[in-house]
């Protein structure tokens, strides 16, 4: 946009009797200038009021931070059973085991004396916890023979830790201590603890560790590529600041989110790397903007009106969208997922906020003193923003042959996209890394005690529950179980509560994650329970359990992902067409985004579910894709693909309104912001790959698909897809209906533009 097109900020006057002065005031620039405007005039207001919300968002978040999470429950009728079972004031206690096992060839625990000493050794360690271990079971006392392995060479200790489930990975610290004494006493014997508490604790450990880990790695790797970027010290320091900033407000906030809503670890690194991310692509795009502004030779408070007027808007337009595609994780009714989401709409919405406020107000503070610090051999380089050459020739050959290119480019993403066809999601037994210690003594306990998995848990609660009718229908749902079929003796009911409630314990067929578990989940509550418990007047039941648990979330994710597109979709299509003026533009935006998270979805299943790479990337394919990561991903990547479509259509539909042809100004508008959406893409794959690097199979996953589909967003899709598609349609990407004229917004030129050279629009502003 020419400098005599752009609106004026309004200027101090005297004279204000002076009628055009008065025309200029009535013409008010858009909000985002008004803003830039503002934070350059107050910028000692603007950064040290920045500074202060930090502070006392940060000081607030620590002082909320010591409350209790609330509990998380299953999606459908399990998580109505766990309801029920929290109304009840029953808390299930985590079962933890102590595995004693022979290491010499021709020990058993009825020959070796050290076994049974050991065993002893364990039992009196555990029953000095009291606080720590109930219900303790020894292969010493009574019915012991039930925890001596056949063949006799493995033991078993096992042991309740009581208290709420969130306190029971602290609270099974004094017994792991006690049961790693006693290996150090018997160096002879493999002694090792193992269970749910242990699980959740190690799990737990290395999350933390992960995400210091991350946060160490985040921020130099950053840094080393903003001073590539920018070649100065100062410049490179402004987005990492920003960015910083906002992780920190977002995450004191997950403090106070966490009081109403469950907010686990990984909910704290996905806010990390999404923060680092878009801050940093946000203040790059302002920044690269205003540095080629001045670089063409306006003066500070010029460049920053027309950084304002261009890369401020389209970062408004960009946050937006990521945040209203952040949104749909609310549709899923998913407390964990509504976490997650507040979160991450948290740091988005500061980093937006920070860009359009401080930003400004340091750059204006600064002015040219912004490219201080020059690194040596890169700050002459970097001092301006220039086109590229390379996607310039990319693009022109792109925008000769469309139908050659745009075909080529998309049939290898189809291809990519294939293997997502075939994806399947679940939840893996176990998740932590191969190699942990904890995750090696359940393997070893599996294998030595092999069991069928845990009962399916029926939850009665009424005003009949022991009443002759309820005692016939337990008789006939004992009647129902056999060996073969899909539930197995023996079921088990037990009053709990004082007499409130019920449990009904019913083996499952199968291995509780295959097709036979899920059938016999199916005909437990479709035909079995109603036909005996179900008959029962003045009860309601429900069945949960790890089968139905996993059952129920696997559906409410599938019954949600449509609703969820939907959404997304659909307001994404309405903020891009305001923001455009078209209804071509965002149905092409909306395709290429869908693609490239098709072809992420391909990726990570020929990498994660079929099980390559497991050695390069240090996990074990557990044969599915993590149940909340596909969702998860299509929201945040068809948010944060939004971010180069915009800035790229932003500046072509810039060109376009100053009369240059479409193919001129794609062009024009994809060369000259080649370098800003190549290094802001660099970063942002860059950080997301750490998550590849973290220990934990979900977070690996969402890392390299993140990271996958902005790489292919970045290059394919805005170097090939985005100008065939645009070169194809041509003048028709910027239809506008007459009836919706009204959209606010700058009307392109009418009639047939001129052909004003890419190289020219380029330069112009």
């Amino acid at each position: 946009m020419s400098q005599s097109q752009m609106p004026v900020l309004p200027q101090p006057s005297s004279a204000r009797d002076d009628p055009p002065r008065r025309e200029r005031r009535r013409a008010r620039p858009p909000f985002v200038e008004r803003v830039a405007g503002w934070s350059a005039r107050h910028r000692k207001t603007a950064v040290f009021g920045w500074l202060a919300l930090v502070a006392v968002v940060f000081i607030g978040g620590h002082a909320l931070g010591t409350a209790t999470p609330p509990p998380s429950y299953s999606a459908g009728q399990a998580g109505q059973a766990e309801q029920a079972l929290h109304r009840l004031g029953l808390v299930a206690p985590a079962v933890e085991g102590v595995l004693i096992q022979a290491r010499a060839p021709g020990q058993t625990f009825a020959t070796d004396p050290a076994m049974r000493q050991a065993a002893q050794q364990v039992t009196r360690a555990l029953t000095a916890l009291p606080g720590a271990a109930a219900n303790i079971r020894s292969p010493l006392g009574t019915g012991g023979r039930a925890l001596i392995s056949a063949g006799g060479r493995s033991a078993l200790v096992t042991f309740d830790v009581p208290g709420p489930q969130d306190n029971q990975p602290s609270a099974v610290a004094p017994a792991l201590s006690a049961v790693a004494a006693v290996q150090a006493r018997n160096p002879g014997l493999l002694i090792a603890e193992g269970g749910d508490a242990s699980e959740l604790r190690a799990i737990n450990s290395v999350l933390a560790d992960g995400f210091r880990r991350a946060e160490a790695t985040s921020i130099p790797i950053t840094l080393v590529l903003l001073l590539i970027v920018f070649g100065a010290l100062i410049a490179a320091g402004i987005p990492l600041l920003l960015a910083i900033t906002s992780v920190l407000t977002a995450l004191s906030l997950l403090a106070a989110i966490g009081r109403w809503l469950p907010v686990v670890s990984s909910t704290s690194e996905v806010v990390l790397v999404v923060g680092m991310a878009v801050g940093i692509d946000y203040s790059l795009f302002y920044l690269r903007r205003e540095r080629e502004e001045r670089a063409a030779g306006r003066d500070t408070r010029e460049a920053l009106r027309i950084a304002a007027s261009t890369s401020g808007r389209a970062i408004l337009v960009s946050g937006l969208t990521v945040m209203i595609a952040l949104s749909g994780l609310f549709i899923t009714g998913s407390d964990l997922f509504a976490g997650i989401a507040l979160g991450t709409i948290s740091v988005v919405g500061t980093a937006v906020l920070g860009s359009l406020t401080v930003l400004p107000a340091l750059l204006s503070w600064l002015g040219p003193r912004a490219d201080k610090g020059k690194i040596p051999f890169l700050g002459r380089r970097r001092s301006a923003a220039r086109p590229s050459r390379v996607w310039a020739v990319l693009v022109r050959s792109v925008v000769r042959r469309p139908l050659v290119w745009g075909a080529t480019a998309l049939i290898a993403l189809l291809a990519l996209a294939t293997p997502a066809l075939g994806m399947r999601i679940g939840e893996p037994t176990v998740d932590l890394p191969t190699g942990n210690p904890v995750l090696q003594t359940i393997d070893r306990i599996d294998q030595a005690f092999p069991q069928s998995p845990s009962p399916a848990q029926v939850v009665v609660t009424g005003t009949s529950l022991a009443s002759p009718a309820m005692r016939d229908a337990l008789a006939g749902l004992q009647a129902s179980a056999a060996h073969g079929g899909p539930i197995h003796p023996p079921v088990t009911a037990t009053l709990v509560a004082g007499g409130r409630g019920l449990i009904i314990g019913v083996p499952l067929a199968g291995n509780g994650g295959d097709q036979a578990s899920e059938a016999a989940l199916v005909t437990l509550r479709t035909r079995i329970l109603p036909d005996t418990v179900g008959r029962v007047g003045g009860i309601s039941y429900a069945v949960t359990g790890d089968t139905a648990s996993a059952h129920d979330d696997t559906a409410a994710m599938h019954a949600a992902i449509p609703v969820v597109i939907a959404f997304v979709v659909g307001l994404a299509f309405v903020l891009l067409l305001v923001a455009f003026r078209s209804v071509v533009i965002p149905l092409i935006s909306i395709v290429l985004n869908l693609l490239s998270v098709a072809a992420a979805y391909g990726l990570i299943t020929l990498i994660f579910q079929d099980g390559r790479l497991q050695g390069l990337l240090g996990y074990t394919s557990f044969g599915a894709i993590v149940d909340w990561i596909p969702l998860f991903m299509f929201v945040l990547l068809f948010g944060l693909s939004m971010d180069y479509h915009v800035f790229i259509l932003s500046r072509v539909r810039e060109l376009r309104s100053r009369g240059a042809r479409t193919a001129d100004a794609l062009t024009g508008g994809i060369s000259s912001s080649a370098g800003v959406v190549t290094s802001a893409a660099v970063i942002m794959v860059a950080v997301f790959s750490i998550l590849a690097t973290l220990p934990i199979v979900d977070t690996k996953t969402l890392g390299v698909g993140l990271a996958a589909a902005v790489l292919i967003d970045a290059t394919v899709v805005r170097g090939i897809l985005l100008p065939a598609a645009m070169s194809l349609l041509g003048e028709r990407c910027w239809y506008l209906p007459r009836w919706l004229s009204w959209l606010p917004g700058r009307r392109l030129p009418a009639g047939s533009p001129a052909a004003v050279p890419a190289s020219e629009g380029v330069r112009v502003g």
